[in-house]
């Protein structure tokens, strides 16, 4: 696998590329829906937006709001095509069932068969039911017992069922999950958590994949998703893809308490099998608080992560697991949070964060590639005041381009 390093020419390609993000510091937060990339701010004063594009063109939306230890889950979309989002409907049966502290816990989408949404969050203190506790901890101790909490959009389409506990048997719960859903009705609830049989410590985390073939109504017992010990990176989140070709997952690794590598997990026989190769290494000792982004592109997969305050994206062989030389974001400046979209017309965008640390704000930014890999002209942009505890997200329009939220 492509191990990372530094040359004059990237180094030159960033530099010039910089300035081109940093004469578009000045954009307007909003923009018209035929730009290349159109950009909205999360409603209703909302953070931690995730988003998902379905093929009739409507905008699906999640976001976080209230109190970061212990608020709510909002549910909104527009009409196809449209920049008007609905009333906002909450996700979480329990109200103050989800965190936001410290960007990565926060709620998770999916899109399934036809369209229905999937939601996905690491449960508050407060949340019921609880997951398993850790029997080595007090059981009033924090944090003890948190559970992975999901919800799916009812059939009627008007709201959602009643939030559940998926894990089952591993516990400590940390970073954030995710989930991930085809079009036939597979769902794919991803975590990391302590093995029972494992030591107490990083090193004994894994990564834990549960599976619904109903379309979220009933789930399997999770599974380790590898037999190889690599350990999870704790405060990290994971990113995770499933389609008629294949499921994939992208994590950080604890190995040995330094070796916080990127792992790729990829799956040929519908995630019931996994292989495991290394797309980025990182000697550390402490967790980064990271966050991953993949998304399908035509035949590839497209995958982005943070090494060294730095966010990348590779290209990825979906049937060998090899990944391309990664690209670094173009800027100089510390980056968090990678998320990433492709549209019909090959072209992708690139988006982060940039200045944003523990309770404190930042910047937005993206930059559009081409099907061959270049940067756009005039694809390149920030917006301000991205919130604490908030990141951002991207999506394809149908008919080609890209909304930017934050």
């Amino acid at each position: 696998m492509p191990r990372l390093g530094s040359t004059l020419a990237a180094t030159i390609t960033v530099g010039i590329l910089a300035t081109s993000l940093a004469r578009a510091e000045d954009r307007a937060p909003t923009s018209q829906p035929d730009e290349l990339v159109q950009t909205l701010r999360t409603p209703d004063g909302g953070i931690q937006p995730r988003a998902a594009m379905d093929e009739r063109g409507v905008l699906h939306l999640i976001y976080f709001k209230g109190d970061p230890a212990a608020g709510d889950i909002f549910y909104v979309h527009t009409e196809p095509g449209g920049r008007e989002f609905t009333k906002p409907v909450r996700v979480n049966s329990q109200a103050g069932a989800a965190v936001a502290v410290g960007n990565i816990r926060g709620p998770q989408i999916a899109l399934g068969k036809d369209a229905r949404v999937h939601v996905l969050w690491n449960g508050s203190g407060r949340a019921q039911p609880r997951g398993p506790a850790n029997p080595a901890r007090a059981a009033d101790a924090p944090g003890n017992g948190t559970p992975i909490l999901y919800a799916r959009g009812n059939d009627k389409g008007d709201g959602f069922e009643p939030q559940r506990c998926l894990n089952r048997f591993s516990y400590d719960i940390d970073g954030g999950g995710t989930v991930a859903a085809d079009g036939k009705g597979r769902v794919f609830a991803l975590w990391h958590a302590h093995d029972p049989k494992g030591p107490e410590t990083e090193a004994g985390r894994r990564v834990y994949v549960a599976r619904s073939d109903d379309d979220g109504a009933t789930w399997a017992r999770e599974t380790p998703a590898i037999a190889e010990q690599t350990g999870a990176c704790p405060c990290c989140g994971l990113a995770g893809l499933a389609d008629d070709k294949g499921v994939f997952i992208l994590f950080r690794a604890a190995t040995e308490k330094v070796h916080r590598d990127i792992h790729l997990l990829w799956s040929n026989d519908g995630g019931r099998s996994f292989a495991d190769a290394v797309a980025d290494r990182w000697e550390l000792m402490s967790c980064p608080m990271s966050s991953e982004s993949l998304v399908r592109d035509g035949n590839r997969v497209l995958a982005a992560w943070e090494t060294r305050g730095r966010v990348l994206f590779a290209r990825v062989d979906p049937g060998t697991g090899k990944l391309g030389e990664p690209t670094p974001a173009p800027t100089l400046g510390k980056c968090k949070y990678p998320a990433l979209a492709a549209d019909s017309a090959g072209r992708m965008i690139f988006a982060w964060t940039e200045g944003m640390s523990w309770a404190r704000g930042g910047t937005g930014a993206w930059q559009v590639y081409d099907a061959e890999g270049k940067p756009v002209t005039d694809g390149a942009g920030r917006v301000k005041d991205v919130p604490a505890w908030s990141l951002v997200a991207v999506v394809a329009r149908p008919g080609g381009g890209f909304v930017f939220i934050y």
